[in-house]
């Protein structure tokens, strides 16, 4: 067996992941890996705990007479959770998926070897824990959010449709042959599935993504390079929902992704002779990243769409983004202000069964700084301007000018099933400003 200095010989370190800088090099980062493809290794069997099994032992503990009459029509639950068992197959099927090509790029066996001579534990299994487990089936929900039709033209085209006017009023793409039109560099930090990275890397840009989180990272790897058609897997993604539903037809509501093909859309536009970006995506904190003196100037415009509240130092991510743009660049962001780190003292209720943004494991906390803070919205803005930026363009979207944004007049739901009886609704703060010397 390798040793875990043979880098040149045969075994897992001969794989570059562990030379170097390679994420599996560094124990704490394998650990984190092996998470996240553990939890998706166990999504089918924890999910189908966690929600039939343990509501059929409720159910059977009732009186005789009062199980019986409930498993009889008109209610008939023990079929509805046959149903949903065979919803959380679908779901599974999908997870295993992900998790298969997460362990190919690694160099991972789906069998783990014993530990070896190295005392390297390569056995990526019964890693995750319980944080691990929800980021797991919140990642999967997120596929109706992102790459669904009914869920990306609720929930996130009015975003797309809003950054797109700010582009093209701010930062256009200059007109011509593909080959010879100017395209902007735009980095877009917690870029989740890559839904917007792909869609502005089709209108043209560059676009770069970044994600601190695993799970993330592996879904949206997989749906953007290994998916071979559109609609080609379905998702159940309010199956295992059991409260403020309206009725078990919309509970187990069949969802296809992806809406779009990535490949073959991107071919389309090819062959159109349309302008087409390039598509990249990073792995890591966006601090660490990106307010090194490697990346100063290197990005046209970021965009920022329900990143900024996950910052427990905001005043660290303006810093940042001010270091990676260059002079006169943009910084387009629009989200709510529900700030992440506010549990830290408040012990805040931060996820929930209906799709709360804040389901965050400690993966996508970034760097452990001390100190947090939480600011309002025009103290946002205020900030943002104290930091060497110029705000060009201030709103509630659908408040402020709400002929203008039809889409945002109720509020934007995030992974919200929108049959559902509670509906969480988010006002979103979409502002533009300008990089300026300070």
């Amino acid at each position: 067996m390798a040793s875990e200095d043979d880098t040149n010989g045969e075994g897992p370190f001969s794989n570059p992941l562990f030379q170097d800088e390679g994420p599996l090099k560094d124990p704490q980062e394998r650990r984190t890996i092996f998470a996240a493809l553990d939890s998706f290794y166990q999504y089918r069997k924890n999910t189908h705990y966690n929600t039939t099994h343990r509501r059929r032992q409720n159910l059977y503990a009732l009186p005789s007479a009062q199980w019986q009459m409930l498993a009889n029509p008109p209610f008939s639950l023990l079929d509805t959770l046959t149903a949903i068992d065979d919803a959380i197959d679908h779901n599974a099927d999908l997870a295993d998926e992900i998790l298969r090509v997460g362990l190919a790029s690694f160099g991972l066996e789906e069998k783990p070897p014993p530990t070896t001579a190295s005392n390297v534990d390569l056995n990526w299994q019964g890693k995750a824990k319980p944080n691990d487990l929800s980021k797991a089936h919140s990642t999967i929900r997120q596929f109706y959010r992102d790459w669904s039709h009914e869920g990306f033209t609720l929930e996130v085209k009015p975003l797309l449709d809003t950054i797109w006017s700010d582009l093209s009023a701010h930062l256009p793409i200059i007109g011509g042959p593909p080959s010879l039109c100017n395209a902007p560099d735009l980095l877009l930090p917690g870029a989740g599935l890559g839904r917007l990275v792909f869609e502005l890397s089709r209108l043209g840009y560059n676009a770069t993504g970044n994600e601190i989180s695993y799970h993330q990272l592996l879904a949206s790897n997989f749906i953007l390079n290994c998916a071979q058609h559109a609609d080609q897997y379905p998702i159940y993604p309010f199956a295992n929902t059991f409260t403020n539903i309206t009725s078990r037809q919309n509970q187990l509501k069949r969802h296809t992704i992806p809406d779009v093909h990535p490949a073959t859309a991107i071919s389309s536009r090819l062959d159109a002779g349309q302008p087409v970006g390039e598509m990249n995506m990073t792995a890591g904190d966006f601090i660490l990243s990106y307010s090194t003196p490697e990346c100063k100037e290197t990005f046209d415009g970021v965009v920022s769409v329900f990143f900024i509240d996950t910052a427990p130092n905001l005043i660290r991510y303006v810093e940042t983004v001010w270091n990676c743009l260059k002079p006169g660049g943009i910084w387009i962001n629009i989200g709510p202000l529900l700030w992440h780190f506010d549990d830290r003292v408040h012990g805040g209720d931060k996820a929930d069964a209906d799709g709360d943004p804040g389901d965050l494991n400690d993966e996508d906390k970034g760097i452990a700084e001390p100190g947090a803070f939480e600011l309002s919205n025009d103290e946002v803005v205020q900030l943002v301007a104290r930091l060497g930026f110029e705000v060009v363009r201030h709103e509630i979207l659908g408040h402020d000018h709400p002929a203008d944004y039809p889409a945002f007049r109720s509020g934007l739901g995030y992974m919200q099933d929108p049959s559902s009886l509670l509906q969480n609704r988010y006002r979103c703060s979409h502002w533009a400003a300008r990089k300026v010397k300070v």
